[in-house]
């Protein structure tokens, strides 16, 4: 719209803000966020095989009421990622619909054992070669088009640091967030929090109340 100081695609900070917008619409209107895998690199993604997904012990809905529904739990053991070697352990959980997503798409394709994400051919024949880093990229920004967004203001990046955004307006403790994302560098993870809380911090509202 001819709106912008400059041309190309817009900051990493201003895809932040603009995920933080969604977040807080898709809350107004009752929806829950899709963060469930805690920001996964897109490395991770293509890595995951059938073989890295662990059943778990089902989980309560509200973690604060042992009564309350069972949700499914799934462990993803991640191998090596940026930060951890391939013996470090590191290891995701899914919770609830992303579970039941993930099966409903592991029995229609029939994958028993390999690549979890695949290359899928323009007639639909699903290959058993996972897809590649660059493909997530271009499937995210297929789907923004396709929902009437602009797709070069998305990347997949955007949406792992988004998850962060999401957690800190959640009231999740950076701690927390961070076990699940995978982020090994507290001063970079901090920064997607300091924008969410900064707003709500009473360092911001040292002016004094008017009188009464």
């Amino acid at each position: 719209m001819g709106l912008l100081r400059s041309f190309g695609p817009h900051s990493p900070a201003t895809v932040r803000r603009r995920l933080n917008s969604w977040s807080t619409l898709t809350q107004w209107c009752g929806l829950q966020g899709a963060f469930a895998s805690g920001g996964r690199r897109r490395s991770e993604l293509v890595a995951l095989r059938l073989e890295d997904l662990a059943e778990e012990d089902p989980v309560p809905a509200n973690p604060s009421d042992p009564q309350s529904p069972p949700l499914p739990c799934l462990s993803l053991h991640l191998g090596r990622t940026k930060t951890t070697a391939a013996d470090h352990g590191a290891k995701a959980y899914l919770i609830g619909y992303p579970v039941t997503a993930l099966r409903q798409w592991l029995a229609e394709a029939g994958i028993e054992s390999g690549a979890i994400f695949r290359r899928i051919d323009q007639w639909g024949n699903i290959d058993r070669r996972a897809l590649n880093a660059q493909s997530v990229n271009l499937i995210l920004k297929s789907r923004c088009q396709k929902a009437g967004l602009d797709p070069a203001q998305f990347s997949a990046h955007g949406l792992r640091s988004g998850y962060l955004t999401e957690a800190a307006n959640r009231g999740i403790p950076l701690q927390e967030a961070m076990q699940q994302s995978q982020h090994r560098s507290v001063i970079q993870a901090a920064a997607y929090y300091n924008n969410s809380e900064r707003r709500l911090s009473r360092a911001a509202r040292l002016v004094a109340e008017p009188d009464g």
